[in-house]
């Protein structure tokens, strides 16, 4: 099966192309967030580096979220896009599942972190069983300290990565000798990883009805919410 893995859910951009579970070509960009310029001409240059052309390909591999709004959007709609066109399959996957893929250990939970800024942010909390990365707390958005009161009971160790340095003296401060903070090689997205990941997944029935996971209203929502009180927010609908 060849795949291709896309994740643009924050400043990374992590690209991959597979052969079942061989890697054949892969790219990551830390430096900017310009994805709407690179990504296309990264893909169709990873393509053609794995010595195929689009209609080679069986899969799209994509993290949709949650995550920066532009960039999960350019994502999802990119992987769409291709799919549909293509018409190959699509599957798509937390996009701090993508993350946490990155810690191999078993013996954690493992728990991924976006900064949404004025201590909020994204984050999960997963395990890994019999080789399957398990939700243990749902991804959402959430702030630090209703976060670490989720987290109160938690006995085991627990690694945390992703965007950490915000979090990092709260987290310290509530879990001791229990807190591995994972380096920062770890907390950059894999889209080899994702992909290896995806291709043991179910591709989705309807590709038109994929969207980006926000996990929070985006701002054009809010306003309409804001204009709207009391209507059915099913009725709105977001020009993208």
């Amino acid at each position: 099966m060849k795949i291709l893995a896309i994740d643009t859910s924050n400043q990374p951009l992590s690209v991959a192309v597979m052969d079942n579970d061989q890697l054949l070509a892969e790219t990551t960009l830390t430096t900017h967030r310009k994805h709407a310029e690179f990504l296309m001409p990264v893909i169709e240059d990873l393509v053609q580096k794995s010595a195929l052309t689009p209609n080679d390909l069986d899969r799209i591999v994509v993290a949709s979220g949650p995550g920066s709004y532009t960039g999960i959007r350019m994502a999802t709609t990119a992987a769409k896009t291709l799919a549909s066109t293509l018409q190959i399959e699509l599957v798509t996957v937390s996009s701090l599942l993508t993350l946490a893929l990155n810690v191999s250990t078993s013996k954690s939970l493992i728990n991924p972190i976006f900064d949404a800024r004025n201590q909020n942010m994204f984050t999960g909390l997963y395990r890994w069983e019999n080789g399957v990365m398990t939700a243990v707390i749902a991804d959402q958005h959430t702030n630090l300290n209703d976060w670490l009161t989720k987290l109160a009971d938690v006995k085991e160790p627990i690694t945390i990565l992703g965007e950490t340095a915000p979090f990092l003296d709260a987290f310290s401060k509530q879990f001791g000798n229990q807190l591995q903070v994972a380096d920062n090689l770890m907390g950059v997205p894999n889209a080899a990883k994702l992909g290896l990941y995806g291709a043991k997944l179910r591709p989705v029935s309807d590709i038109d009805a994929v969207v980006p996971r926000y996990l929070r209203l985006t701002k054009a929502e809010a306003d309409w919410k804001k204009d709207h009180p009391g209507e059915d927010a099913r009725n709105y609908v977001e020009k993208i």
